[in-house]
This record gives C-alpha cells, structure tokens and sequence, in this order.
C-alpha cells in the first residue's frame, strides 16, 4: 500500500507542484493518475521512489516512510516505465533486462532463467529475442523490453510515466491489452500517469482526476464517467452525454465457455444498470424477445466507455 498524508511539492521559484495530497493506492491496485500538461501527476509519481523528494507531509510505502529506506534498495524494489524507453543501446535484450538482478547480486542462472521467463511473458521467444540489440526490434518490442526490464527483480510497486504516449496508435493499443493481460498473472501495484482518458478508463481499476496540484475526483472509471464530480471533471471526459441512454445491446458480447445460466438483465436496460447488478455478480446475460443474445461484464462496459470517450 502506498500512503500520501498532506503531501506537497513547492519549488524554490514558488511553484506549487503538489498541494495537500491525500491519497491511498492499495495493494495490487492498477491506479491512474490523470489530468491536464502541469496538473502534477508525474511529479506525484517521481516522489514515490525519491526522484523528486517532498517538500512537506508523510508518504509510506506498506506502513514506512519512504525517507527511511535504503535509496538504492528503495528504487530497486520499485520498476520504472519511462515514455522514453532508454533501453542500453550497446547492451543487448537480456543484458538490458538483467540489469537490476545483476546490482542485486543474483546469480547467472537464476538470471537466464528469470530473462526468459519475461520474454515469454511477452510473447517474445527467448531464442529469437535475448541476444538482439534495440535498435533490432520495433518501437512496440522496445517498449515491451521496457515493460518487462522493470519487472526483471519481482518489485510489488511498478510506476509507469506515459509509457505508450510515443507509440503509434496499433501500438498503443495492443500493448494497453497486453499490460492488462499481464497484471491478471502478475498482480503487482501499478501506478499510471496518462494525459488521455480513453487509456485511463481502458486500464485502471480506479483513476485520479487532478488540477493544479490537487486531486479533483478519485473513483472507478464507471463512477468518474457516470457521476462527475465537477464540470472540470465533465469537460476532461468529453462525452458523458452521449454515453448515457446507451443500452446493454450494444455491448453484448459472446457467452462465456461453459456459461449455461445465470442472472440475466434485458437487451434495452441502459448500462448504468448493469453496472450496478455487476457490483454484484461477475458475468449478466442478455435477454430480447425471450432470446438470449450474449453476456456482458465490467470489462467490456469499461473496453465500451473507452472507445467512446474523447482521446
């Protein structure tokens, strides 16, 4: 669990980068942080591994102060995305990847073991993959290498700044789906920054609206898009209106394998109502005309509210 208490960032110029921020990102949470160029959401990311130190209150990590770690070990126990991947040009994939394992002293086999194992995780063959150079791989491979390189030591905590930003949009889009993929196996907690809503409602199990330094909104995709809690918030979304009315047909998806029965909600209910009955049971099946016509569940309501929203 990561803690923010009255956190604040000010710069000698008098630049307020963070103000007062309370916060909680629990355990295995996918957490996103969102919001305008300037809000301070990467400068709220860089204070949990001390690239930027506060300026004043108390942030923990699993109950201690992160002052009172080692700065090393605190940084090699947390993985870091950068949109910028910056992968070691002269090294290749497996040396890149080894490199924290390797200032954690693991030994040579344990490493190997560990470089293809994340290679695999990836869809990356191992014996295709590990002695190449970056400059050998396209963008999205460079940046999965980056994904996985920050995983290399097993961290709990892995912080992500706009890793897809610079990626075309294909790119983008199947690496969203393979982080997503990836954090059902792996379950770490991830923190998020994004400027783009439709990949924060894609993504994260809760985000946090910020402006000026200071948290707007905190919730589920669903409860930010079906209750704003502002006209900032309304206007960053950019589509609340046209979502509502929407109905459950339209995003009626094939059963489940094995799925023989179960709670069933009508083809015309809007989706604001099955994202109430799905607080309570995992999977709802649709019904018009006495037919059953598909299933639905949260993730494809959210995968439909991101593709409506506003990029």
């Amino acid at each position: 669990m990561i803690q923010f208490d009255q956190v604040e960032k000010k710069y000698p110029d008098g630049t307020q980068a963070v103000q007062q921020l309370d916060l909680i990102i629990k355990k295995g949470e996918f957490f996103v942080l969102i919001g305008p160029s300037g809000c301070g959401k990467t400068t709220t990311l860089k204070m949990i591994n001390r690239l930027i130190p506060i300026s004043d209150g108390t942030l923990r990590i699993d109950g201690k102060k992160i002052s009172e770690f080692d700065i090393h070990e605190l940084r090699w126990n947390i993985g870091y995305v950068l949109q910028q991947i910056a992968l070691f040009p002269h090294m290749t994939i497996a040396e890149n990847i080894a490199v924290v394992p390797e200032m954690r002293k693991w030994n040579r086999s344990k490493i190997s073991r560990r470089v293809d194992e994340l290679l695999e995780m990836v869809g990356l063959d191992p014996s295709v993959y590990r002695n190449r150079k970056p400059s050998e791989l396209s963008g999205g491979q460079q940046q999965r290498i980056g994904v996985i390189r920050a995983l290399a030591a097993d961290p709990e905590v892995i912080l992500m700044d706009e890793p897809f930003s610079a990626l075309d949009p294909i790119s983008r889009e199947k690496l969203q789906d393979d982080l997503l993929e990836l954090q059902r196996k792996i379950q770490k907690t991830i923190v998020f920054v994004t400027h783009d809503m439709k990949e924060a409602i894609k993504l994260g199990d809760r985000l946090c609206v910020m402006k000026d330094g200071k948290v707007v909104q905190i919730g589920t995709p669903e409860e930010i898009i079906e209750h704003p809690a502002n006209d900032f918030v309304k206007s960053f979304i950019g589509s609340h209106d046209r979502i509502e009315g929407r109905k459950v047909k339209e995003v009626a998806v094939q059963f489940p394998i094995g799925l023989k029965e179960g709670r069933t909600i009508s083809a015309g209910a809007p989706i604001s109502e099955a994202l109430q009955l799905l607080a309570e049971t995992d999977v709802l099946i649709i019904e018009e005309n006495g037919q059953l016509i598909g299933s639905v569940t949260r993730e494809t309501i959210i995968q439909f509210l991101a593709g409506e929203v506003r990029a």
